[in-house]
């Protein structure tokens, strides 16, 4: 018998100001409660009002114990770091950084030929055993995301299976989903979730029927845990990211970019920043 999933709540996005000031809709936030246990932060950027100025950006700075996940849809974004890698993420392009013990990167926005940048930031937890591994980047180009059309759905696959097709990211701890969905008026969209994963929905366009309540954009929507299909339909159209995992189920210390397990940690990574040996 299928069993559909329910919501938990809504979250209505809050405007923060990171970096250099750059604006962000900010849904979820990295907390000790990790509610949304594996995933910590999800952003939501658009530098689209001549008020805001000059694009400043995310100058060089510093993270630990976690993967964050950039996905542009306008503009694109330079970014270096500290392990000698540098290059441009374009719309439809993705970068996927674990940062494992240690890693200083920055990220520069710039405005596409629309005069806009958009896009998305989603920081997804390391458990214990792998907080102080090796950093690592996964870049993706647009081309390389398999986009699926399926019964009024345009599914771009980042991460995770769809009729026996992977998305190009692998190798993520938290084994996750992170789709792009478009669905057509009239559409309708049904994805196979397991029972017990923590499981979000975006909506930045449009608006669906999410497990039979309307969602208008921009939200965040939060799963209960039961159920392990979930579905959405819309009358008018809607579009939405689909990010689903397994919690790892651990107690965390978040502290700015870092996320550890212990307050010792947060306190010894602190103390690696001081004393030179951050970076190895």
């Amino acid at each position: 018998m299928t069993n559909f999933k329910t919501i938990s709540h809504i979250i209505e996005p809050q405007l923060v100001v990171e970096g250099a000031g750059v604006l962000l809709r900010r849904s979820v936030s990295p907390r000790a409660s990790n509610e949304h246990d594996p995933f910590l932060l999800f952003d939501h950027f658009a530098f689209n009002n001549p008020l805001e100025g000059p694009l400043r950006g995310f100058p060089m700075h510093p993270h630990r114990g976690i993967e964050t996940v950039t996905y542009i849809l306008d503009g694109s974004v330079n970014h270096r770091d500290s392990l000698g890698n540098a290059g441009v993420i374009g719309p439809g392009d993705v970068q996927w950084m674990t940062s494992g013990r240690g890693i200083l990167h920055e990220e520069m926005p710039r405005r596409g030929e629309s005069g806009n940048i958009y896009g998305f930031q989603l920081w997804v937890n390391l458990p214990a055993a792998q907080k102080m591994g090796q950093p690592r980047y996964q870049e993706v180009n647009s081309s390389t995301i398999p986009t699926i059309e399926k019964d009024g759905a345009t599914i771009r696959l980042v991460a995770g299976e769809l009729d026996g097709i992977r998305g190009p990211v692998t190798e993520i701890a938290a084994s996750p989903l992170y789709l792009d969905v478009k669905l057509a008026p009239g559409s309708k969209f049904i994805y196979p979730i397991p029972s017990g994963y923590t499981a979000l929905a975006y909506v930045f366009e449009g608006a669906g029927e999410f497990a039979n309540e309307v969602v208008e954009s921009v939200s965040m929507v939060v799963f209960n845990r039961d159920g392990d299909q979930l579905e959405v339909k819309s009358d008018s159209g809607v579009r939405f990211m689909l990010i689903a995992g397994a919690p790892f189920k651990e107690p965390i210390v978040p502290y700015g970019p870092f996320v550890m397990n212990t307050a010792e940690e947060i306190q010894q990574t602190i103390a690696d920043l001081r004393n030179g040996t951050f970076i190895k």
